[in-house]
C-alpha cells in the first residue's frame, strides 16, 4: 500500500506527522517517532520573546562596565555562567536531530510581530532544518487596532521570513478572522508554501483558591477536529499551498476524513501524548488496513476527494449546512417531560 504524500516540497512515506510537543525535546524521543512511523517531526518552538530577551541580555553583559575606565573600551566581558542561550541551545537541538533520524525536521519559529527576531529563521535553516513552521499566534487587545492592520502582520512576517529563509515556511493559522478564506488567499500569494489549521489558543484559568490566573493546557478531542476539517475541504483546490490538518485528530478515521477533505497531511499530538509515541504504530497499521479494505491504492486516490471541490453537495460546507444540521436536532424523550 502506497502512503506517500508530498508536503512542503518533501515526499513523506506516510501522512502521519508528529505536530511541535513536549516529545520532540529529546532526542531519544525523537528516535522514537521515527521507529514508530512518524514521516516527519515538527520541533516546538523558538519564542519571539526568548530571541528579544536574548538580544537584551547580551546587550547589557557586553555593555557593563565598558566607561569605567579608558583602558576598559576594549574590554569584552564574559557572560556569567548562569546565562543560558536558549535560541543557541535550539540550533544545536535542530543539528542533533537532524543527526539522530533520516525522517525531515521542521523548525518551529513562534512570534506575534515583525522584527529581528526573524533573522533566526536563516540560523535554522544553517543548522539543517528541512522546513520552518511559522507559529503566529497573536492576541490582539488593542480597542484602535482594525481586523485590516492585523491581518497585515501576518503578512508582514511572513514577507520577512521568507526573505531570509531558503528553506519551504509553512504557516500555523488561528481560525479567528472575519473571512478565513481571504487571509488563506493572501498567505499563499505572499509565498507560504504550506497552511497548519488550527492554531489552539490555550485561555487561562482562575484559580479560585489562590485567587489567581493560571495556564490549563486542555488536550485536543476529536471533536475539535471538525473546525480545520471544514476549513481544508472548502481550501483544497483553491490555494497552491499544501494544507495540514492537526488539533483534534486521534483516530484511524480521523486519519481518514481529513485526508479525504484534503490534507497533505495529518499532525498529531495530544493523540501521542494521551497513548504513546507507539499510537503512531496502530494509526499507520489502521490506515494500511482501511485502505486495503475500501479498495484505494494509494493516499493521491483518496485525498481531496470529499473536498468541496469534489463533494457531490458542495453547498454542505456552507450556510446550508449550519441550517441541515439545526434540523437534525431532536430532544431526547426526558427532555420534553
Amino acid at each position: 500500500m502506497n502512503l506517500t504524500t508530498s508536503y512542503l516540497g518533501m515526499t513523506l512515506h506516510s501522512p502521519l506527522v508528529s505536530s511541535a510537543s513536549p516529545l520532540a525535546n529529546d532526542l531519544d524521543n525523537i528516535r522514537r517517532l521515527e521507529d514508530a512511523g512518524a514521516a516527519a517531526i515538527v520541533l516546538p518552538s523558538l519564542f519571539e520573546e526568548q530571541l528579544t530577551q536574548e538580544a537584551q541580555e547580551m546587550g547589557f553583559h557586553m555593555t557593563q562596565g565598558t566607561y569605567s575606565y579608558a583602558e576598559a573600551l576594549t574590554y569584552f566581558p564574559t557572560p556569567p555562567d548562569e546565562f543560558t542561550f536558549g535560541p543557541e541551545t535550539y540550533l544545536e537541538h535542530i543539528r542533533a536531530a537532524k543527526e539522530a533520524v533520516d525522517i525531515p525536521i521542521i523548525a518551529s519559529l513562534n512570534g506575534s510581530s515583525p522584527g529581528g527576531w526573524i533573522s533566526y529563521a536563516r540560523q535554522m535553516e544553517q543548522a539543517g532544518a528541512d522546513a520552518l513552521e511559522l507559529n503566529i499566534y497573536y492576541i490582539p487587545t488593542e480597542m484602535t487596532l482594525t481586523g485590516a492592520q492585523v491581518e497585515q502582520t501576518y503578512f508582514d512576517i511572513l514577507h520577512e521570513v521568507k526573505a531570509v529563509a531558503g528553506i519551504p515556511v509553512a504557516v500555523k493559522l488561528s481560525p479567528y478572522f472575519s473571512n478565513l478564506a481571504y487571509i488563506a488567499g493572501r498567505l499563499d500569494e505572499a509565498g507560504a508554501d504550506a497552511l497548519v489549521l488550527f492554531n489552539r489558543f490555550y485561555q487561562p484559568d482562575v484559580d479560585l483558591e489562590e485567587l489567581a490566573i493560571r495556564p490549563r493546557v486542555l488536550l485536543s478531542t476529536p471533536q475539535a477536529m471538525r473546525l480545520p476539517l471544514t476549513w481544508i475541504g472548502i481550501l483544497y483546490g483553491r490555494v497552491r499551498a499544501d494544507l495540514a490538518g492537526t488539533s483534534g485528530i486521534h483516530t484511524v478515521e480521523d486519519v481518514v476524513k481529513m485526508l479525504m477533505v484534503g490534507a497533505n497531511v495529518t499532525m498529531l499530538c495530544s493523540a501521542l501524548l494521551k497513548r504513546g509515541v507507539g499510537h503512531l504504530r496502530t494509526l499507520d497499521h489502521g490506515l494500511r488496513r482501511w485502505l486495503e479494505e475500501h479498495e484505494y491504492e494509494s493516499l493521491a486516490q483518496l485525498q481531496g476527494s470529499m473536498s468541496q471541490l469534489h463533494c457531490p453537495d458542495p453547498t454542505a460546507f456552507e450556510r446550508v449546512q449550519y441550517i441541515r444540521a439545526l434540523q437534525t436536532i431532536h430532544p431526547a424523550a426526558e427532555a420534553v417531560r
